[in-house]
């Protein structure tokens, strides 16, 4: 697909997921406007790796927007207790983990559309995933497709259009095959975190479902983990 510069709207949290989309993305043609979100979530150490990897990926833009956390309390990324830890793919594939932070992706979702409606853009781009983390309600292709309708309803210029799109090129994709993916498109990995509670200077746990599940992504392409021999 060639978009011919078409403005665009990404969600870009610093972890591997959203730097593969930017890179999906830019390779489509779009100029692609980054978006990220603080809301004092525990592992903010990633704010930081988002602004490296919008510059790396070649993101037009790339803002921050500061939350009331309020609304995201509760959740074991900000004020909610214990990050899981050491838990076995089955354990992480049941119910909804601690780590659902509430509503967090219609939230930003919503606020990707206000900015993408002032930008003239009809696509927005997120890293969901239903594959190898399932647990999330707001990462499920139904949501999505729920979201995109409500967006062509709720806006005037989905009104006018009528088409504005979602973008989520990684739903049905593995760890792995998105980590090929952005192999091939020379996405830095070296840049990105997925620690959900990092040590000093970003150093990653290595114990927490996110850790575990990049480590098994990386192990699967059959490559290596360019930020595993950064920290070590």
């Amino acid at each position: 697909m060639d978009a011919s510069n078409l403005p665009a709207v990404l969600l870009v949290s610093g972890g591997l997921d959203s730097a593969t989309v930017l890179a999906i993305a830019r390779e489509q043609g779009y100029t692609c406007h980054a978006v990220s979100f603080d809301y004092q979530q525990r592992h903010r150490l990633e704010l930081d790796a988002a602004k490296q990897v919008c510059i790396a990926g070649g993101a037009a833009s790339h803002r921050i927007v500061a939350l009331d956390p309020t609304p995201f309390s509760g959740s074991a990324l900000t004020d909610g207790g214990a990050v899981p830890k050491d838990r076995s793919e089955q354990e992480m594939g049941e119910g909804i983990p601690d780590t659902y932070v509430p509503a967090r992706n219609l939230v930003f979702l919503s606020y990707a559309l206000g900015i993408a409606e002032g930008l003239g853009a009809l696509d927005l781009f997120i890293g969901v995933n239903a594959i190898d983390y399932s647990g999330y309600p707001d990462c499920r292709g139904e949501f999505i497709d729920s979201f995109q309708q409500t967006a062509n309803l709720a806006t005037r210029m989905g009104v006018d259009s009528g088409n504005i799109r979602i973008h989520t090129p990684l739903l049905e994709w593995s760890k792995a095959q998105i980590i090929r993916r952005g192999h091939e498109l020379g996405v830095e990995y070296g840049l990105t975190t997925s620690c959900y509670e990092p040590g000093d200077g970003g150093t990653p746990c290595d114990r927490c479902d996110a850790c575990r599940l990049r480590a098994n992504g990386f192990a699967e392409a059959g490559l290596e983990d360019p930020l595993t021999r950064r920290c070590s």
